[in-house]
């Protein structure tokens, strides 16, 4: 229910497609909620403040590695991540607080769009506050707000684009499509699975009666925007045999099938605070019984993304984070008379909010000492994750210095995951290490190196990880000895806890022949 009294008669939406009698009467949207950017703010300081602690995450080691490969696209992701990892680069060096300001923006801006959102669905200022809190203590905002990955902006562009569509069932005004197009054609150049959301709601709206908003030259200016922006992408995996294809079946292959389905349903009650579970429930209700037909397909488009990902990356319970920023806004405004007909019900669900977000916190966020985390790992590896790679670094530097010189000259340091890879070329930049090559992802597009090697030092994971490595290296080599093993010195068993660094000598064929056979997508 908007309280008129907060009602602005400025933004008055058009019906340029509407025929001669056919205008319907346009709802105004009431005034911003200011104290929303004070919500922003906070989470951006509060993501700052802890950038530093613990170290970067194995993903952002890999984003780094990629932005001194910079190219069109990767096979597991798109160009605009690493390019603002080359950004940060340029501007602060390897610096973790550097690089992680653009996720704490993306974060923080996520939260404005919670308070926007719920504007545009009749939210009066407190309804605004209310989402824009919602949104603030999302654990899946709080933990990718903090690691500079694909998912923080790939939740702000979801959300992003639910606010423009909402805006558009709000005005009727389809002049807002091409808004849509940039939104989709960037985000997808952050991550593919805005181009997903996209095709869902394209579904969702050509089922139903929404289709007549569709209908227009700005509808097509839109998806012409969006398709321009994503070129560069498609031409890269073009030629690099749709990379992308393979890697999404491995994706598919490793997070889901039908064992994975209670995970996503259960790691969907995770995506906002628990205590704000009440809130998007009663988006979906509200999106649904909104009779705007825009808005339903904004309900429909999750339904339909919930089937489809529970059974193809059930593991990967994030993938719908962005969406929620969208039901949260809707929920606040489905509830706001209920909320506050009794003043008990709103400290009771601020109450329960804040215990919640505190203990969630503690999980996705570095908040405890280093030696404390190891406990969390199982809930959540992101902290755990950043933990580690100066050991490792240091180990693989050691093993590399004991080799003779001679030696050394015709060898190469070889890793099985991108991380490892990324660890060395950024955290050993300087040491006297190699740059290191690797076999996983876009790595293995970079090639092996010195093609004519005759010595490999190879970097893997623990064998939960990378099952008999030794193994596997002795395929290739007659030669494979353990130089050494991976820990860290806060006992946290992450991925790298418990892996080995090999030296392989006596190679079976030249170490460039081989390199074809050494490739993975995981």
């Amino acid at each position: 229910m908007v309280n008129t009294s907060e009602v602005s008669a400025d933004d008055e939406g058009v019906r340029p497609d509407t025929g001669p009698g056919e205008a319907e009467p346009v709802k105004t949207a009431a005034d911003f909620d200011r104290r929303v950017l004070v919500v922003a703010a906070l989470v951006f300081c509060a993501l700052m403040a802890l950038s530093t602690r613990y170290g970067f995450h194995r993903d952002e080691l890999y984003f780094l590695d990629s932005a001194r490969h910079l190219q069109a696209g990767y096979v597991d992701q798109p160009v605009l991540a690493p390019l603002l990892a080359r950004l940060s680069l340029s501007l602060f060096g390897v610096s973790v607080a550097g690089l992680r300001l653009w996720a704490a923006l993306a974060a923080a801006g996520t939260v404005i769009v919670g308070g926007l959102t719920a504007r545009e669905f009749g939210a009066a200022r407190r309804a605004q506050l209310l989402a824009a809190i919602a949104t603030a203590t999302m654990p899946v905002l709080l933990s990718s707000g903090h690691v500079a990955n694909t998912t923080s902006y790939e939740i702000l562009a979801w959300a992003s684009i639910a606010l423009v569509v909402a805006r558009i069932g709000r005005t009727g005004d389809t002049r807002w499509w091409p808004a849509v197009g940039v939104l989709v054609g960037v985000g997808a150049e952050f991550n593919h699975l805005a181009g997903i959301f996209a095709v869902a709601l394209l579904i969702a709206v050509l089922a139903g009666p929404a289709r007549r908003t569709v209908a227009n030259r700005w509808f097509a200016a839109g998806v012409l925007i969006a398709v321009l922006l994503v070129l560069p992408d498609l031409w890269w995996q073009a030629h690099h045999g749709w990379a992308m294809l393979a890697m999404t079946r491995a994706l598919n292959a490793e997070n889901g099938g039908v064992g994975n389905i209670a995970t996503w349903i259960v790691g969907q009650l995770t995506m906002s605070c628990l205590a704000m579970a009440l809130l998007w429930l009663a988006g979906l209700r509200f999106l649904w019984r909104s009779g705007n037909p825009l808005w339903r397909c904004l309900a429909t488009a999750y339904g339909l993304l919930f089937v489809v990902f529970a059974v193809t990356t059930g593991a990967q319970t994030y993938y719908l984070g962005g969406l929620y920023v969208c039901l949260l806004a809707a929920g606040a405004v489905g509830i706001d008379e209920w909320l506050h007909a009794e003043r008990p019900r709103r400290f009771r669900l601020l109450t329960a909010t804040a215990i919640m977000t505190a203990m969630s916190a503690v999980v996705v966020l570095p908040v405890l000492p280093p030696s404390n985390a190891g406990w969390a790992y199982k809930v959540s590896a992101t902290s755990g994750e950043t933990i580690g790679w100066p050991q490792l670094v240091s180990t693989v530097g050691e093993v590399w210095k004991s080799l003779p010189a001679q030696q050394r000259a015709e060898a190469v340091v070889f890793t099985a995951d991108y991380s490892e890879a990324g660890a060395i070329n950024e955290l050993g930049r300087g040491s006297g290490l190699p740059t290191a090559v690797g076999s996983q992802n876009t790595d293995w597009w970079w090639g092996p190196g010195n093609p004519h090697a005759t010595t490999v030092v190879a970097v893997a994971p623990a064998p939960e990880y990378a099952p008999d490595y030794a193994g596997h290296l002795r395929r290739f080599f007659t030669h494979v000895r353990v130089a050494a093993s991976l820990s860290n010195p806060y006992g946290v068993h992450n991925i790298e806890w418990g892996g080995h660094v090999y030296v392989c000598t006596g190679p079976r064929k030249p170490w460039g022949a081989m390199w074809p056979d050494l490739r993975h997508y995981e």
